[in-house]
């Protein structure tokens, strides 16, 4: 029985459409039909009943359907173990992403990634870093970037640089937050990030430090990107990367509080007991080279700032 055919069901059973199946198998419509036909003629079944809106299922067809999947499935995880067999690195690894995307540099290593290993499949998973670490330890993610303080033994880290954050608020809140201490700017609306997060952390180390109870009167937001635009909007004050908040006072959306200034450390962390596997080691081999082209960017003077540190790895 021809892999194709039954890779060509499943797509039509995704689509329920035969032209959009056709696009994203990049054959023509008579081809995906005949593929069908011909199924349907091997199996002596039904699988799809047609009308105009597209194409539904028979019971036949989803039970059918269900035993494809994981055929398929297996077909797919052979390919790849023959390749790593091979030599080839082949295989799919589930990678945390924290921040944004330029601050982790993630477009230059997808670039890598695909460049170098175009049978390795990354599938990203945006986290808050604190869950980000917690799905490392517990194998929902096979690695993860990552920032605060250093993972414990059980975590194999490679460190990449430091994180420069600030305290911004809105704009329009200037007479308020010049003369502000830190009694009266806990005492503000914040928003902070869940408690699992090194974020949240942050804000609360950074008044108890000042002997002061974190701020009460809070909105939470799980994404650096929506706390930009809630502070800038008025909603409150927040931690914001200092890149972002001065990019963001330029044009006078938010104004930074200049009694502080918090400095955390990014990693990229795998789970110890998986430091060997071949897919995590040629994805730290990526984010290593990443970082070190970057470190030498921002040296010149080319990129946006990371405070970048020597790589090393540690467990």
């Amino acid at each position: 029985m021809e892999l194709y055919r039954l890779r060509t069901f499943a797509v039509v059973a995704d689509e329920g459409h035969m032209t959009r199946a056709a696009e994203r198998l990049h054959i023509s419509q008579p081809a995906v039909s005949a593929q069908i036909k011909a199924l349907e003629e091997r199996f002596d079944l039904r699988l799809f009943d047609r009308s105009a809106s597209g194409m539904v299922l028979t019971v036949a067809g989803r039970e059918l359907l269900a035993q494809t999947r994981r055929l398929l499935d297996v077909a797919d995880e052979l390919e790849r173990t023959a390749k790593r067999l091979k030599g080839e690195v082949a295989g799919l690894l589930r990678v945390g992403t924290v921040s944004d995307p330029a601050a982790i540099r993630l477009g230059h290593l997808l670039a890598r990634a695909v460049e170098r290993y175009p049978s390795l499949e990354l599938e990203l998973h945006h986290e808050i870093s604190g869950a980000a670490l917690e799905s490392v330890r517990d194998g929902r993610l096979d690695a993860s970037f990552y920032f605060g303080d250093a993972p414990g033994p059980d975590i194999t880290s490679l460190r990449l640089g430091q994180l420069v954050y600030r305290v911004a608020a809105p704009g329009a809140w200037g007479d308020q937050l010049r003369s502000a201490d830190w009694a009266e700017m806990a005492a503000l609306p914040w928003i902070l990030t869940p408690a699992i997060s090194t974020h949240n952390r942050l804000v609360t180390e950074l008044f108890a430090a000042q002997g002061i109870d974190p701020p009460q009167r809070h909105v939470e937001a799980d994404q650096e990107s929506v706390i930009e635009n809630l502070v800038a909007s008025g909603v409150g004050v927040s931690l914001m990367r200092e890149e972002k908040a001065m990019e963001r006072a330029r044009s006078g959306d938010v104004l930074i509080w200049d009694k502080a200034r918090l400095r955390t450390t990014l990693w990229f962390v795998c789970a110890a007991a998986r430091a060997e596997d071949p897919l995590i080691r040629a994805v730290f081999d990526l984010v290593r080279e990443t970082w070190q082209q970057e470190r030498a960017a921002l040296l010149r003077g080319e990129i946006e700032r990371v405070e970048a540190a020597p790589l090393a790895a540690t467990d």
